[in-house]
């Protein structure tokens, strides 16, 4: 072999251990950094904030007997409930508004005021044991209820306007327990008779009866304003 072909053998043989060398050198290279780990946004605790109502208070005003109010709420009947035997007392809420509205219908000539006071008609028709109690009740009773309002109206004078209410007087202790069948009833019911009304009017104290209260669940209703008949 001649020198040159020798010496291009020898320059290839550098060439390429050079090539191997270099090679290794890339590869044996510093390790590259660990990337990053990727980074997590952790969102903030959501606060809820609940909004509590300041309480308030309903202010509910006293009306003073004889001034009339509307209500929405449904009222029981109470001659739809079953009687008692429980003794009534001529003291109470229920019985001063009655009296007032028996009061107010008198000088007012409303006898529709004096209506709450009346003995209930469902009551009526579960006490009495006659044949129609419910027309002896509107045509007999309501009947008479109404003509004695309209004539102790008349006896206020000229001026009811100035007829001013006194008290009332019930003979709690003549009351009597009623047994079924004394009276064509088939309930017994506490009556009391000689109840009286004082009033004044122009100065002048006057009074007129109330004839007969009976009661049903232990309250007084009237029965009889004037004479029975």
């Amino acid at each position: 072999m001649d020198d040159t072909r020798i010496e291009r053998a020898v320059t290839l043989g550098v060439l390429a251990v050079a090539a191997v060398v270099g090679t290794a050198l890339v590869s044996l290279g510093p390790e590259p950094a660990p990337a990053p780990a990727p980074s997590v946004e952790v969102a903030a605790p959501v606060r809820t904030i609940v909004t509590v109502p300041t309480p308030t208070t309903t202010s509910v005003a006293l009306r003073p007997v004889g001034e009339t109010t509307t209500s929405t709420v449904p009222q029981v009947d109470p001659g739809a409930l079953p009687q008692t035997d429980e003794r009534p007392s001529a003291s109470g809420t229920a019985f001063t508004a009655g009296v007032d509205g028996l009061w107010r219908a008198v000088r007012d000539d409303r006898p529709e005021l004096a209506m709450p006071f009346f003995f209930p008609k469902a009551a009526y028709l579960q006490v009495k044991a006659i044949s129609d109690p419910a027309t002896d009740y509107q045509q007999r009773l309501i009947a008479h209820y109404e003509q004695d309002i309209h004539a102790l109206h008349a006896q206020l004078g000229a001026d009811p306007s100035n007829a001013q209410f006194n008290s009332i007087d019930v003979p709690d202790a003549q009351a009597v327990l009623v047994q079924p069948g004394e009276e064509s009833n088939k309930l017994s019911y506490w009556r009391v008779y000689g109840t009286t009304l004082h009033y004044t009017v122009n100065g002048q104290s006057s009074s007129f009866p109330v004839t007969s209260l009976i009661s049903w669940r232990g309250a007084w209703y009237v029965v009889h304003l004037g004479a029975i008949r």
